[in-house]
């Protein structure tokens, strides 16, 4: 299972990377994509490994995500 953390990991720090070089914004759904993709491996790897502080920060993390989500799709509705 630790390939599920690796991946997380890169996710993450892909996204991040990408935001602080404005190539992506946090207005867009990609972003918050990528944050739920990471999260939801990390807590695979977390899981797994009996690591329940970490799955619980991505547990919230990937939360987040989907209220940045369904924020920025209540503002396309509107």
């Amino acid at each position: 299972m630790e390939i599920w953390g690796w991946i997380g990991a890169i996710i993450y720090i892909v996204s991040y990377l990408f935001l602080s070089l404005q190539w992506l914004s946090s207005r867009r759904y990609l972003y918050h994509v990528l944050n739920l993709l990471g999260a939801a491996c990390l807590i695979v790897n977390a899981w797994f490994l009996s690591d329940y502080p970490n799955v619980f920060v991505n547990i919230a993390w990937a939360l987040i995500a989907f209220l940045a989500m369904y924020k920025l799709n209540a503002k396309v509705v509107s």
